[in-house]
């Protein structure tokens, strides 16, 4: 249940989070980098009174999540076009925003310049969105929010994303246990067992593609996100008492978790943590350092990463998402202007 003296900073974060969306929105045009988009989003969200939830991402055409800029602007693996918006791109924008670590989270999907060679595929994305929100009343199993979600974008054509789901949020969590199904999943499917909850609030996310698979794919490395999460799961302290960790290693994890807590954060944010106590190392030492330092880290379970996203199939991805608070009487969307 959520606490009342919380819901203000649910509410604000979800007001901040859409207006943010709705801005970038406007600011992508022909021409624009991928890179000024993703700085603009993240300077949009403190601008307005939040603190990103996760580093601002984008996913053009194929590519479905989980990909922002490095501190080097590197592209995603297999992108062999600058990272320049065309004409005709189909464009997916994803803005968390947290107050006081409650979290807004909200996706669109749009078409650069308006061409009209993906209007029918956003506007499924859009309806199987708003289907599953309707069935979120206290009680309704998944497996029937799953069902509701997938029917809008099949009618049109498109097959449902089955393996990237909704979920939970709470405070300072991200995914925080229930996971949410937007595809016709079956009542008997392990993944998506029990009911939407009174008082819970959830981050509603139906993808679908142009692709025949109906999944997605992991590319490039494991880190190939650019994205990074503290566990919570080791304490730096205990790993340095323990000789798991150097002292810079220990106090890179100690900075981390201050700057972060359990949120996602962009390797770009981090990666300048290394300029202190390496101030005459170039570009390629200092990469060296932070990889080791990474890997480190994640060996150790201090930190996670994430693979970025694209369809199997290379089918086209459509995406829309709202954070939603399930309510006695229904669902409250929250990430509304």
């Amino acid at each position: 249940m959520v606490d009342e003296s919380s819901l203000k900073y649910w509410h604000d974060a979800g007001h901040v989070a859409r207006r943010v969306l709705e801005a970038v929105k406007v600011f992508i045009e022909p021409g624009k980098t991928w890179h000024e988009t993703i700085v603009e989003a993240e300077r949009l969200i403190k601008r307005n009174g939040g603190k990103p939830a996760f580093p601002a991402t984008l996913a053009v055409n194929n590519l479905a999540a989980h990909y922002t800029t490095d501190h080097a602007i590197a592209p995603p693996a297999d992108w062999e076009r600058e990272m320049i918006f065309e004409n005709g791109d189909l464009v997916k924008v994803d803005i968390g925003v947290h107050i006081n670590g409650h979290i807004g989270d909200n996706a669109l999907s749009f078409e650069v310049g308006n061409a009209g060679k993906h209007t029918e595929q956003i506007k499924a994305a859009k309806e199987s969105r708003d289907a599953a929100i309707e069935m979120l009343h206290p009680g309704t199993p998944w497996h029937k929010v799953g069902t509701a979600a997938a029917q809008p974008s099949i009618d049109a054509g498109f097959q449902p994303i089955r393996n990237l789901c909704g979920h939970q949020l709470k405070p300072w969590e991200l995914h925080a246990g229930v996971s949410v199904p937007s595809y016709a999943c079956g009542q008997d499917h392990p993944g998506f067992k029990g009911v939407v909850e009174e008082g819970s609030i959830y981050a509603i996310e139906p993808f679908n593609t142009t692709g025949s698979s109906g999944r997605i794919k992991n590319i490039g490395e494991r880190n190939s996100s650019n994205i990074y999460r503290i566990t919570g799961n080791v304490q730096w302290r205990r790993a340095l008492a323990r000789k798991q960790l150097k002292p810079l290693g220990a106090q890179l994890a100690r900075n981390l978790e201050e700057r972060y807590a359990t949120l996602p954060f962009a390797e770009r944010w981090a990666f300048p943590m290394l300029e202190k106590p390496f101030p005459d190392a170039d570009e390629s030492n200092r990469q060296k350092k932070w990889n080791a330092l990474v890997k480190k880290l994640i060996s150790i379970r201090f930190l996670e990463t994430y693979h970025a996203l694209a369809c199997e199939d290379d089918g086209m991805i459509g995406q829309f998402e709202h954070t939603v608070m399930v309510n006695s009487g229904g669902p409250e969307i929250l990430t509304v202007e």
